[in-house]
């Protein structure tokens, strides 16, 4: 079960490319995740460069053990790494997992990247793994983040209260949402109608 995701898994779309993060991408990685706007709704503090090498590391051990696959993002058009995500609460024998920990430079944020990411990484869980779930949360503070999980069609299901611990010892509530196997064609359609809408807002 734990190679349910192939580790040679590549996903390539006309903006991005998703590639299995490796060691050689540490010193890309860390050097973007200085800009501490990306962390302000995380659990911890990515622009510490001694929490992000143990985030990584991390990373890594969960892809061994099958709970996480992480990607790093790279834009096609200047082979420039500009971000990170992966899939994580890995279940193949419940056809589920979760998208997250999806983070890109602010460069970024507003434009098409998010959502071609988001289609590749669904188009990949519902016509190649067959998943039956796929669920995606978020700080229940994060309205941007909110808005871009409904905005590919997330269904919002509730807040999970107490679910995670902040490196500061505060507690998180987190927004969760889903798209089921059963919504996937008519999710997609939207998607796909709205990437190709929003590709002209490409820095």
């Amino acid at each position: 079960m734990a190679n349910w995701i192939p580790a040679i898994t590549t996903l390539s779309g006309e903006i991005v490319s998703l590639l299995p993060i490796g060691e050689k991408h540490f010193s890309e990685l860390e050097k973007l995740s200085k800009e501490k706007r990306i962390w302000e709704h995380y659990i911890y503090d990515g622009s510490d460069p001694d929490t992000f090498q143990w985030f990584l590391d991390y990373s890594l051990e969960e892809r061994e053990k099958g709970n996480h696959f992480p990607f790093v993002i790279i834009e096609n058009q200047t082979n420039k790494l500009i971000g990170s995500t992966r899939f994580m609460d890995i279940q193949p024998k419940h056809k589920k997992l979760e998208i997250g920990t999806t983070w890109l430079h602010p460069d970024y944020w507003g434009t098409a990247i998010n959502l071609e990411c988001k289609l590749l990484l669904l188009t990949f869980c519902f016509e190649t793994l067959g998943t039956q779930r796929v669920q995606l949360k978020t700080d229940e503070k994060n309205v941007r983040s909110r808005k871009a999980i409904e905005k590919i069609g997330g269904e919002f299901e509730g807040i999970v209260r107490n679910d995670m611990l902040r490196q500061n010892g505060t507690k998180r509530d987190s927004a969760l949402y889903s798209i089921t196997d059963r919504e996937w064609n008519e999710k997609k359609s939207k998607l796909t109608m709205l990437l190709q809408e929003r590709k002209k807002s490409l820095p």
